[in-house]
């Protein structure tokens, strides 16, 4: 079977193949991890709280209809009994930020399995686990309110936590440095178009189907289902292993990446890990990117539909729209970025902070800017629109720095990185929902200036302390002289200490 594969295949590029399909993983992970930031508003009660604040409000984008009209644009729209529940803005908070509580505790374990045993089955079946809740969903809602909801989110958080590190060992062991700005940005960007298809599908079959809610959930666990069932077959965890792969692509891969890629490296060296500036410089950039980005893909869609009162159809276009723009913000830095590498014109270390600095102060400001923007909708959507273009740069620069610090331990150092980044996405929901009871003007104005300022001293680290060259501590020869030379320390303190005492 396999020659009969490699026959038909071996004429297509098999690291291109891994690349595509570890984005549709993300994808995937994404729409399942934004889903809930927009059903959620067709779920609970409208919050009527704002009347007493009616100078710090939006007008309603939705005009009167005759009674008898209403539709899912007017009223939200309901699940198997046609219950609304009334969560509160704290409830919410608690019910958006649970999916990170599991998320954070599966980062550094899936990280040193995949680096051990591979990332195809520690990826593969995270998203097929990741499906199999989402599909569990509407049912555990129905019997289990919001405690039901938050157990739900948890295990899908757990099934979703090794991604970003099994990514990141999948792109180490596929893909050649100056194809690495280029791969790395078109994989992470399965994290904004899976949030541009989730928001604008989920807007599209609340407005539409006659399932409500529940329907969101249903598709968008089946997607990933599906995708499990084409990842088993076609993807491998490193083209050793892979059937079909062609002899040239082999061959190119082993001389590009055998340099700083082992097979067989030491354990993880903590200690230098935890040691190293840059990498906390990375943890820094990590902070202030997944700061800006939770907020975002927890809180827009109710910014957009509470304080801005779009309609839930046009809530859903709208509140994707930022998304695709940081994607199109990605696909041009990430050029940019291989070609000023490649061509020798700027060090791969200063293309890293150049994006990032553009991935964090544009966002800072252009955020900022819609705060000010007030109730007119057009300019409020620009303004995060091209935030969110320039906080594309963020993926062919910090997102793939672990992949330049340590190629053989890049698992874990994403899910290092990474995993402690992903802690905003516990503290953000909470805080937005504390600071905007009354979903008025003036309370996410205070929430857009903490990510402005979140943005800007962490951007300053990375500036500072960041590096875009292999940490000497990747170097396997230097882990085993190390611990050779600590052995041979131990053996000569001993036979001083037997001498010493033998003299007595």
């Amino acid at each position: 079977m396999s020659a009969q594969w490699k026959d038909c295949c071996s004429g297509i590029s098999q690291r291109w193949i891994c690349v595509i399909m570890t984005f549709f993983s993300l994808f995937c992970a994404y729409t399942i991890r934004v889903c809930l930031s927009i059903t959620i508003t067709e779920m609970v009660m409208p919050n009527n709280e704002t009347s007493d604040f009616i100078d710090d409000t939006c007008p309603s984008e939705l005009k009167e209809v005759p009674t008898g009209k209403l539709n899912s644009t007017t009223e939200p729209s309901i699940g198997y009994d046609g219950t609304l529940y009334e969560w509160s803005e704290y409830t919410q908070g608690v019910i958006l930020s649970s999916f990170y509580w599991g998320y954070v505790i599966t980062h550094i374990p899936g990280g040193m399995i995949a680096e051990k045993f591979g990332g195809k089955y520690t990826l593969g079946f995270g998203i097929l686990w990741n499906g199999i809740f989402t599909i569990l969903t509407p049912i555990g809602v129905q019997y289990g309110g919001a405690t039901a909801l938050i157990v739900l989110r948890v295990m899908v958080g757990l099934a979703q936590g090794a991604a970003y590190p099994v990514l990141s060992v999948m792109l180490s062991q596929w893909v050649p440095i100056e194809e690495r700005s280029k791969a790395g940005s078109l994989v992470y960007a399965g994290a904004p178009l899976g949030t541009v298809f989730a928001t604008s599908t989920a807007g599209l079959i609340l407005r539409y189907s006659g399932s409500g809610w529940p329907a969101v959930f249903y598709f968008l666990g089946g997607l990933s289902l599906l995708w499990f069932a084409l990842w088993m077959i076609f993807c491998y965890n490193d083209p050793h292993d892979h059937p079909f792969i062609s002899e040239t692509e082999f061959k190119f891969l082993h001389e590009q990446l055998s340099q700083h890629k082992h097979k067989k490296p030491p354990r993880v060296p903590w200690r230098h890990v935890l040691g190293s500036m840059p990498v906390w410089a990375l943890v820094a950039a990590m902070v202030g990117h997944g700061w800006g980005f939770h907020t975002m893909i927890s809180d827009l869609p109710k910014y957009m539909g509470s304080v801005l009162k779009f309609s839930i159809e046009n809530n859903g276009y709208l509140s994707s729209l930022p998304y695709l723009c940081m994607w199109l913000g990605s696909i041009v830095t990430s050029w940019i970025a291989d070609w000023l590498i490649a061509n020798d014109h700027m060090s791969t270390t200063n293309v890293r902070k150049l994006g990032n600095s553009i991935a964090s102060v544009g966002p800072a400001l252009f955020i900022i800017g819609a705060s000010y923007a007030g109730c007119d909708r057009v300019l409020v959507v620009l303004m995060i629109a091209l935030g969110m273009t320039t906080m594309g740069a963020a993926l062919p620069s910090m997102k793939v720095n672990g992949l330049d610090l340590s190629p053989n331990y890049a698992g874990s150092l994403m899910a290092l990185t990474n995993g402690i980044g992903a802690l905003t996405g516990i503290a953000t929901p909470y805080i937005v929902g504390v600071l905007t009871p009354n979903q008025t003007l003036s309370e996410w104005r205070l929430v857009f200036w903490i990510i402005c300022a979140v943005f800007l001293a962490t951007n300053l680290v990375f500036v500072i302390w960041a590096d875009g060259e292999v940490q000497y501590w990747n170097d396997p020869d230097f882990l085993r002289k190390e611990k050779s030379d600590r052995r041979a320390k131990k053996a000569k303190e001993d036979v001083e200490l037997l001498t010493v005492n033998a003299a007595k």
